[in-house]
């Protein structure tokens, strides 16, 4: 799906205007946060959820950690 984006000043900074569908396909609506990040194939939105991504976070830290244990069982 491509949908274009308005962008809007709201005080000193500027928000995006997002189409109903796409709100109702991320399941967010006004005061929800979204997560975007920056990939090889582009820019990804996602709905920011606090709980996973300290559990990402954890992940990683075990993953930095134990990383020549994780390459031998991925032999």
């Amino acid at each position: 799906m491509t949908k274009p984006l308005k962008l809007v000043p709201i005080g000193n900074s500027t928000g995006a205007v997002f189409p109903r569908e796409v709100l109702d396909r991320l399941r967010v609506g006004r005061g929800d946060s979204l997560f975007i990040a920056e990939t090889p194939g582009g820019i990804e939105l996602r709905v920011s959820d606090p709980e996973f991504e300290e559990q990402m976070e954890a992940a990683r830290g075990v993953m930095k950690r134990r990383r020549a244990a994780l390459r031998e069982l991925a032999k």
